[in-house]
C-alpha cells in the first residue's frame, strides 16, 4: 500500500478527484490510502493566515514557513518522499511516475499564490516537479495529477497486470489509433488488418502507426 498526503489550502477541490473511478477503485482495493491535509489548520494566528508579502519586495504573496513546516512534519516519518509542486521543478514524465509508484508514503505539497517560503524546500523537500511549462493559480490539481499517474500503476489497480506496459511513453513512443464496434460507422471503416486476427501482423501495425505518429507529434520522443 502507498500513503500518499496531500498538502493544500483548498481541500475540496480533492473531493470529486479521489472518489472517483480508479482512485476510488484504490482505495477499495486497500491499494493506496489519501490523506488530504489543510494547511490553514496549521496557521498560528487566529485568522489562520498562511501567507505573508515577501521579504526584498515583489509582486504577490508567499506561503509562509511555519504552517508547512508544521502540516509537514504532522505526517512525515523516515518512509515518506516530500514533492513540492512548482513550475521550477523537473518535467514530470512516465518513468518518474513508474519510481514514485515504488515508494511507501509521498507528500505532495500544494503551493499557491507566487509560492513558498525557500526554507521549506530547502530543509523539508526532497524534489520539486512540474506538470508542464505553465503556471496554475495553485498546485492542488498538479497534485492529483501526480496522484493519478502514479496510482493506477500500482499493481492490480487496472485490473490486470501489464495494463500500463504499451500505453503511451511507457514504451517512448505515442499510442497508435486504436477502434471497436462498429466495423462501419458512417461510412468510415476499421482497418481490414485490425479484423484478420493475425496477432503478430498486428502488433507490427501497432508499431508502425505508433512511430508514425510519434514522429508527426513528438519528435522529440523518437530523439531521447
Amino acid at each position: 500500500m502507498i500513503q500518499i498526503d496531500i498538502l493544500t489550502i483548498f481541500p475540496p477541490m480533492l473531493e470529486g478527484f479521489l472518489g472517483q473511478s480508479m482512485m476510488r477503485r484504490a482505495v477499495d482495493l486497500d491499494a493506496v490510502r489519501f490523506r488530504v491535509i489543510d494547511v490553514r489548520d496549521f496557521a498560528t494566528d487566529k485568522h489562520n493566515t498562511v501567507d505573508d508579502r515577501p521579504f526584498g519586495g515583489g509582486p504577490g504573496m508567499i506561503m509562509k514557513c511555519e504552517p508547512l513546516f508544521a502540516a509537514i512534519e504532522s505526517v512525515q516519518t523516515d518512509e515518506s518522499h516530500v514533492i513540492y509542486m512548482s513550475p521550477s521543478g523537473a518535467p514530470f514524465k512516465q518513468a518518474r511516475a513508474e519510481t514514485l509508484a515504488t515508494h511507501k508514503h509521498i507528500i505532495l505539497i500544494s503551493g499557491h499564490y507566487e509560492g513558498i517560503d525557500q526554507r521549506v524546500i530547502d530543509s523539508l523537500v526532497d524534489e520539486e516537479l512540474s506538470i508542464g511549462d505553465y503556471v496554475l493559480t495553485n498546485g492542488t490539481l498538479a497534485a492529483a495529477v501526480v496522484s493519478d499517474a502514479v496510482v493506477r500503476l500500482i499493481p492490480g489497480v487496472l485490473g490486470g497486470e501489464g495494463a500500463t506496459e504499451s500505453e503511451s511513453f511507457s514504451t517512448g513512443l505515442l499510442e497508435g489509433p486504436q477502434y471497436t464496434r462498429p466495423p462501419v460507422f458512417r461510412g468510415m471503416t476499421v482497418p481490414d488488418i485490425l479484423m484478420s486476427g493475425h496477432h503478430k501482423n498486428i502488433q507490427a501495425w501497432h508499431l508502425e502507426q505508433a512511430k508514425r505518429i510519434t514522429e508527426e507529434r513528438r519528435p522529440d520522443l523518437l530523439d531521447s
